[in-house]
């Protein structure tokens, strides 16, 4: 895959069908299965995290060009305005084209504004929020194991791709307080750092290591 960064808030990469056949995914079904085209476009995300540190925050402006033999993509961040009503796309008007944006990838949009598929009105607080960040060595994990109040956390740990991914839920009954959530984000990214990929495709294609309480396993083994 060919990334380049355009500015701070800007990406294009460039994929080619072979390569996406190559990452286990058909090239038919990333236009008509929409599962299956977010795993793919998470995926992508995740490598362009790792090689740009393009950290994706909050909603995305995607847009999409089918070519003749793989598909170019850009991806911006988008911004709150000045006045803090509404999101404004920070890039300049030359350097969008007349890229086509293309209504069937366009639905990965929703996954920004509405993760789970939900309608406003269900998708409360009352949810649990889940969270996967990934570590490119173990011993991040057993330091992080070591640190105090994360042993309240719903844990999985899996290996994939040569990085180890860690998947946590805050339970509504555990967590009532949003700054507690905030500060134990902030534990967890000194040691890791934020994944695109959905637990669904480690599901399918990692390897689970530690199915519960990740961190207690941990600290038993490696104290």
């Amino acid at each position: 895959m060919e990334i380049e960064r355009i500015n701070e808030n800007t990406v294009k990469f460039y994929i080619s069908y072979m390569d996406i056949e190559e990452r286990g995914f058909d090239r038919e079904e990333i236009w008509y299965n929409r599962d299956r085209s977010e795993e793919l476009f998470w995926e992508m995300m995740d490598e362009v995290h790792t090689e740009e540190d393009f950290m994706v925050e909050g909603p995305l402006w995607i847009q999409v060009q089918a070519l003749e033999k793989g598909l170019e993509i850009l991806v911006t961040k988008a911004q709150l305005s000045k006045s803090g009503s509404n999101f404004e796309l920070p890039l300049p008007n030359d350097k969008l084209g007349d890229i086509p944006v293309d209504e069937r990838i366009e639905e990965l949009l929703d996954h920004q504004f509405n993760p789970k598929g939900l309608d406003e009105e269900e998708n409360s607080l009352e949810d649990e929020l889940e969270f996967l960040m990934y570590f490119k060595d173990f011993e991040d994990i057993i330091s992080l194991s070591k640190r105090p109040g994360i042993d309240k956390l719903k844990t999985s740990l899996y290996s994939y791709s040569e990085k180890y991914f860690l998947y946590i839920e805050f339970s509504e009954e555990e967590f009532e307080d949003e700054e507690e959530i905030d500060n134990i984000l902030s534990v967890l990214l000194e040691y890791g750092q934020e994944s695109g990929l959905t637990i669904h495709r480690l599901h399918e294609y990692g390897n689970r290591i530690i199915e519960n309480d990740v961190f207690q396993v941990i600290r038993k083994y490696f104290s």
